[in-house]
């Protein structure tokens, strides 16, 4: 498969999981000096080679196909963390409702409740709002004082990078599990796992995971 296919199944495996309703979410991979990206308004399911947009690493258009709105939210991220290849960007409806509560903690809005999202996440700190498609984002993204390889957009949904296409993919499924789970305990007497554990996991698995300044 080439890396357009790539894209283009990516796409369909994040509406098969219910993360992209409608026309929402885009992704992107970088190949080589250049980036490829879900046109705007496109509905992931449906991708074909005629709507992925090529981009420089910088976010200008190469192509006729016009990328979408959040090209800067996707350049910040891959200038953050260059060992990644891929970024995917959901509306999905957990990541969405849990960035509009307050984060748990400083460092990560989502708790360590399971071993799976601290494995392939680690924590997910809340970034400030913004409108979609501001320029802004990108600021937030490289400007964010926690290590993290997922974020949730306060009021907007999440964002999610990794070494490859299927990583982000894999990493985006988990994350909206961990914040599906996270509301359904909330306001509960919940068991966190405890903090040895959470720092045994993610060493193992080198996920980021900072020890919080302040918890909610």
């Amino acid at each position: 498969m080439s890396v357009i296919d790539d894209l283009i199944a990516a796409g369909r495996t994040l509406v098969d999981a219910g993360l992209s309703p409608g026309s929402s979410g885009n992704v992107s991979v970088r190949d080589g000096d250049r980036l490829l990206m879900s046109g705007t308004g496109t509905r992931l399911g449906e991708l074909t080679v005629h709507d992925i947009a090529v981009l420089d690493a910088r976010g200008v258009a190469r192509s006729a196909v016009r990328p979408s709105k959040e090209v800067s939210l996707h350049v910040a991220m891959y200038e953050r963390t260059p060992e990644h290849t891929a970024v995917v960007h959901v509306h999905s409806p957990s990541t969405v409702a849990l960035s509009c509560l307050q984060p748990w903690a400083d460092h990560s809005a989502v708790p360590p409740l399971t071993p799976y999202a601290l494995m392939r996440v680690g924590q997910v700190p809340l970034l400030d709002y913004v409108p979609p498609g501001d320029p802004a984002m990108g600021d937030l993204i490289r400007d964010c004082p926690h290590p993290f390889r997922a974020a949730l957009l306060a009021n907007h949904g999440a964002v999610v990078g990794g070494v490859d296409l299927a990583g982000a993919v894999d990493s985006a499924i988990e994350l909206e599990e961990a914040c599906r789970i996270t509301l359904l305990t909330h306001g509960m007497p919940r068991r966190l796992i405890a903090p040895d554990q959470v720092r045994a996991l993610t060493a193992r698995w080198g996920t980021p995971w900072s020890e919080p300044a302040s918890v909610s």
